[in-house]
């Protein structure tokens, strides 16, 4: 091996460790899927990429969703995976890169691998832990650099893409059992305490880029009262639906969480309060408009909710815990103004809140 092979093995092995540390500090799932794709991309010099994953709260069935980077979709198929799929077993056997005519030569007829086809794949790279696929990672068209014709994947570029699948799939498992372990099985909302965590790195970010993000707090109004008439799986039923409707009209990148009891609390980033306003005000229109029905019976449902801004101008101070704070006193000036509204954080307003406080005590 020349000298300058063994640099570039030494300077990958370098990046390689450096990513290894990057992926297990990232609990968001999209997050890393996203890193890992691009990552893809730039050291095995493809146009495009895009993962095959199970859904946090799925089993069965890898999906690939958003997780997709420059690769051309049929909008008429459905991008969907079984587990027990023979191109995952073959997949499994194989475990490693392979392209689709290898495939081919496994499973020559396999609808599942029409799929992966369709997307025109250069390379498929499976992500194995423990001897179980947990990711597909399809690499695109490769980028032709100083006059090459030859676009094939070399030995070490198997290698190396191999070994990035293997960190990934450590890392993919880990987010995953975060994701699980994070999650309220009965409204599929994230826990306060993964909020508070996504919502500090969020805020750090902010600073970091002089940015903007809002918060949002909403409560369920008279929820006891229905707790009361119609019983408590009434309740959950109620709890369920509301977080859905929230869980719809949020973004990917923004977070939307159980707070506790009836109380739901959003991260919003990139937006304004005026902006986060607008998105507050539709989701409690669409839930107070929502056709609410349990065991036959019709149920008029309405939120409150209140808005708070966060940036490096405005209260770069404030801690997770105070902004959110923040909101939540917003929402109870939407409780006791009457219920079904929204109010944004005005500092005049916090101001006269603090001052009526201070009174108190």
């Amino acid at each position: 091996m020349s000298e300058a092979s063994q640099e570039k093995e030494i300077f990958d092995l370098e990046q390689t460790l450096n990513l290894f540390r990057s992926l297990c500090t990232t609990i968001e799932l999209p997050k890393l899927i996203q890193s890992i794709l691009y990552t893809s991309m730039a050291q095995m010099r493809v146009t495009g990429a895009g993962m095959l994953t199970m859904g946090t709260l799925e089993s069965g069935c890898f999906r690939l969703g958003t997780n997709v980077v420059n690769l051309e979709q049929n909008p008429v198929i459905k991008y969907m995976i079984p587990t027990k799929s023979p191109l995952v077993s073959t997949l499994t056997s194989l475990a490693g890169p392979v392209t689709v005519a290898q495939l081919r030569d496994k499973i020559p007829v396999c609808k599942d691998l029409d799929t992966i086809e369709s997307l025109q794949p250069t390379l498929v790279v499976p992500l194995i832990f423990r001897r179980r696929v947990n990711g597909i990672l399809l690499l695109g068209e490769r980028i032709v650099i100083e006059d090459k014709d030859d676009l094939s994947y070399s030995d070490y570029e198997k290698k190396q893409i191999a070994m990035l699948a293997n960190l990934g799939a450590i890392a993919v498992n880990n987010a995953s059992l975060v994701e699980i372990s994070s999650t309220d099985m009965m409204t599929h909302l994230k826990y306060k305490y993964y909020f508070y965590n996504i919502l500090s790195d969020r805020m750090e970010s902010t600073l970091n880029s002089n940015g903007i993000l809002s918060v949002v707090m909403f409560d369920i109004d008279f929820f006891k009262k229905v707790n009361d008439t119609y019983g408590h799986n009434c309740g959950d039923y109620i709890l369920a639906s509301v977080a859905s409707i929230i869980k719809k009209s949020i973004r990917g990148k923004d977070l939307a969480a159980r707070y506790g009891g009836e109380e739901f609390t959003l991260l919003l980033s990139g937006e304004s309060g005026r902006n986060a306003c607008r998105v507050a005000e539709r989701i409690r229109k669409m839930v107070e408009n929502h056709s609410f029905e349990y065991q036959g019976q019709k149920i008029s449902i309405t939120i409150s909710g209140g808005v708070a801004e966060f940036s490096s101008e405005i209260n770069s101070f404030l801690s997770p815990e105070e902004l959110v704070d923040v909101a939540d006193k917003a929402l109870y000036v939407s409780k006791n103004k009457g219920r079904n509204q929204i109010t944004f954080a005005f500092p005049a307003l916090m101001a006269a809140l603090d001052s009526e406080q201070s009174a108190e005590d």
